[in-house]
């Protein structure tokens, strides 16, 4: 098994590695600037609540695609994706509770499935490190750090729950740029939600994350937090659905789009 693919490997090809399980790590600075997405599959009498609960709550749930019920493919992010084999490491939810995490998901897949790609804080790391700023989780080869915050989501039918936050610490030079770069990342969370003090959102140990690893803080660092994609996870936790399959936090689906096309190239993402 692949511990770290090549950094330079195209979306298809990282794609075709993790398909044939040659790779099950975290995707955080992989596909260069393809655009990454976090993954939400729920059985069809759940889905128009969840796409009223994204559309409620767009800077953590943004849209990229939905797919067609039982069809595993999403042709308008990669012409050969397969959901049930193209993330490293996802979730299966059973009534709320996490139950497994598998490397496919081939044997739970169901004809009503509905699967929903949304916007991943990933895609503008490739833009902060062009911009010199550090991505201190690239760097120390770890996986992002995540947080249940005290922020309520908005509720939709049955899916409600607390805003789910991912961190990077850096200079605090460097965090309005970072602010105005992540500005125009919109399908990926957009700026950031909160700067500074974490116990503030209701954080009490930014060095035990609920998610990924722990933070690699340095002198001068100010913790900068995003709206991250792992929150409906809490929420499906709080509706629990017979069956739900998710993503693990930072094994990712990537795609075929650039992330600074995204806006242009992703239009209508809800089927007919």
């Amino acid at each position: 098994m692949t511990d770290s693919p090549d950094r330079h490997f195209s979306a298809p090809l990282l794609r075709a590695e993790i398909r044939a399980g040659r790779f099950r790590g975290p995707t955080a600075g992989l596909g260069g600037e393809a655009l990454q997405a976090n993954l939400v599959i729920l059985p069809g009498v759940a889905a128009s609540d969840f796409v009223r609960y994204c559309l409620a709550n767009p800077r953590p749930c943004p849209l990229l695609a939905v797919g067609e019920p039982g069809d595993p493919s999403l042709p308008t992010l990669g012409a050969d994706i397969d959901l049930r084999y193209d993330l490293p490491r996802y979730r299966v939810w059973r009534d709320g509770m996490l139950a497994e995490e598998p490397g496919d998901i081939a044997a739970l897949w169901q004809d009503d499935m509905v699967s929903f790609a949304l916007g991943c804080s990933f895609s503008f790391e490739d833009a902060l490190t062009r911009a010199g700023i550090p991505v201190r989780h690239q760097d120390a080869d770890r996986n992002v750090p995540m947080y249940r915050t005290n922020l309520a989501t908005r509720p939709a039918g049955r899916f409600s729950g607390p805003l789910v936050v991912s961190m990077r610490p850096m200079p605090a030079a460097d965090a309005i740029e970072a602010v105005r770069i992540c500005s125009h990342f919109p399908l990926a969370h957009g700026a950031p939600v909160h700067l500074g003090d974490p116990s503030q959102i209701g954080i009490a140990d930014i060095f035990t994350p609920d998610y990924g690893d722990t933070p690699d803080i340095r002198p001068g660092d100010i913790p900068v937090f995003w709206a991250c994609g792992v929150t409906p996870q809490a929420a499906i936790a709080a509706a629990r659905p017979h069956l739900a399959i998710t993503h693990a936090p930072g094994h990712m689906l990537v795609t075929d789009i650039p992330a600074s096309h995204a806006e242009r190239r992703l239009t209508g993402v809800l089927p007919a």
